[in-house]
């Protein structure tokens, strides 16, 4: 089958290459997904999961990528509860070749039923975003109805979808984003937008809930803006800087199955749109890549069957 792989952690994007790989085994619970859609994480290239094993173990040369779409191809050993032929979406496991290949063989539990009615691209721009999303706002953020949240990057990926399931939940959202972003996220739910180019971040006032996903200065410039008794959430570095009288955490998105049937029904229902950005082929993944640190509106997805 054809992969992206990497084989040397110091080339960086530069390392990345479309190349024969074997067809994956299929362990114990595992399923055999014949990818037509995946996702991936810029900054993936840094995890340690993409250069060694649950056992600190080097097993490149490994395929990125961790969102995937597509069909049931095999099963193996005592996997129960999907079949083969049927259409799934979920994540690939952090340390082990990933979704950016023809097969990717993923724990059955990571998946969900995908209906006909919802496109492989669309379903593989949901897993880690909207995941990270729900886990983000409810899980860690406890956000409720009426209160304020304070969501950056708005307009991107996982900002997109959070967006979306703050102003389904009641809550009064502000987005923040470039000012070519302004009407995106605006369309998306947003009462409020702030240019974090031309408007001063500290006029925002205090927020039950900020959830960051850029870190650096603006999460740490942030910290001020939770009230007391709110929270920092972040996906991007751990805080430095506590919010005063409030909590601050930082996470990394936790599979779930009943949680993504949830997020594909609604969207469905038409609650919930992902936003799509780019959708270039398997051989264009690396220069896909190489546009990590570049804010893009929505989510690149890799194209690799036609639905």
């Amino acid at each position: 089958m054809q992969a992206i792989t990497v084989r040397d952690r110091d080339a960086g994007v530069g390392g990345l290459s479309l190349t024969d790989m074997p067809y994956p085994h299929a362990a114990e619970n595992d399923v055999i997904v014949r990818v037509h859609a995946a996702g991936f994480t810029p900054g993936e290239l840094d995890w340690p999961g993409t250069w060694s094993d649950r056992a600190g173990r080097d097993r490149t040369p490994s395929v990125p990528g961790h969102e995937l779409s597509g069909v049931v191809a095999e099963l193996g050993y005592g996997t129960t509860g999907l079949t083969v032929g049927q259409r799934v979406f979920g994540l690939a496991d952090w340390a082990r070749n990933g979704s950016l290949a023809e097969y990717a063989a993923v724990e059955a539990r990571n998946l969900a039923p995908l209906p006909a009615d919802v496109g492989h691209t669309v379903a593989a721009a949901l897993p880690i975003s909207g995941l990270t999303a729900w886990q983000g706002l409810f899980d860690h953020g406890r956000l409720t109805t009426g209160q304020t949240v304070l969501i950056h990057g708005a307009a991107g990926g996982v900002g997109s979808i959070a967006v979306q399931l703050a102003r389904e939940a009641g809550a009064r959202v502000i987005g923040t984003g470039r000012a070519a972003d302004r009407d995106a996220v605006l369309g998306l739910g947003a009462d409020t937008f702030v240019d974090l180019q031309n408007d001063r971040l500290e006029d925002i006032g205090e927020v039950d809930l900020v959830f960051d996903v850029l870190g650096g200065d603006i999460l740490e410039r942030s910290t001020a803006l939770v009230r007391a008794g709110g929270t920092l959430v972040t996906i991007a570095m751990p805080p430095r800087i506590q919010p005063e009288n409030g909590r601050a955490v930082f996470f990394v998105v936790e599979a779930d199955r009943v949680r993504l049937a949830d997020l594909i029904q609604r969207v469905r229902d038409g609650r919930l749109k992902p936003v799509v950005g780019d959708v270039p082929p398997l051989s264009e993944a690396p220069a896909a890549f190489a546009h990590k640190g570049r804010r893009t509106r929505g989510k690149t997805i890799i194209q690799i069957a036609e639905d």
